[in-house]
């Protein structure tokens, strides 16, 4: 199979995700600036998950553009990759309200590292789906940057019972390393 039917499917998924966020914005009931000033913690939190949502759009794309080939494995590695993303805005609107609290930044840290599991592992069912010649294998090579990734999501939800702020700055982190696309995969396509 071509990839091109997976790629819209989830170019539309993650449309729908973002929208699903934008939507959890509400105007502030008063129009004084200190209503408008009380939604910024929610502000802040879609802004964080929408780069993150866009991290994800641009590195599934330029994953899918070195791809040559679907099957079965990587359809379903592909859904549980959408599964998890599709769970960002529950907890986007839940740190937003409640940005101090152990437990929602818990879980944004949860959500994000199974994310990048699930990226980690579409990625490697891909390279297993194709021969030992595939580009990618040798653009990922031992993937130092996902590897670090999943480490600081570890450390933030672990540090998150002791400090939010820190556990926020483990995820910001992450972004930051990942807001410039590998160029690797760009050169070998």
């Amino acid at each position: 199979m071509k990839t091109s039917r997976l790629e819209a499917f989830s170019d539309g998924v993650l449309a729908i995700i973002i929208t699903i966020m934008v939507l959890e914005l509400s105007a502030p009931k008063e129009t004084n600036l200190s209503s408008l000033l009380a939604k910024t913690p929610i502000f802040v939190s879609y802004v964080f998950s929408f780069i993150y949502l866009g991290i994800y759009w641009n590195n599934h794309h330029h994953l899918f553009q070195i791809t040559q080939k679907v099957n079965g494995k990587i359809l379903w590695a592909n859904l549980h990759l959408l599964f998890w993303l599709s769970l960002i805005p529950f907890t986007t609107a839940w740190i937003g309200e409640n940005y101090e609290a152990e437990l929602p930044i818990i879980a944004y840290g949860v959500v994000l590292l199974v994310c990048a599991i699930a990226y980690f592992i579409l990625q490697s069912v891909i390279i297993k789906s194709h021969d030992n010649e595939f580009p990618l294998r040798k653009v990922v090579g031992s993937d130092r940057k996902g590897k670090i990734s999943i480490t600081l999501y570890s450390l933030g939800i672990g540090v998150s019972f002791l400090n939010t702020w820190l556990a926020i700055g483990c995820y910001a982190i992450v972004a930051i390393m990942w807001l410039i696309p590998d160029r690797r995969i760009e050169k070998s396509v």
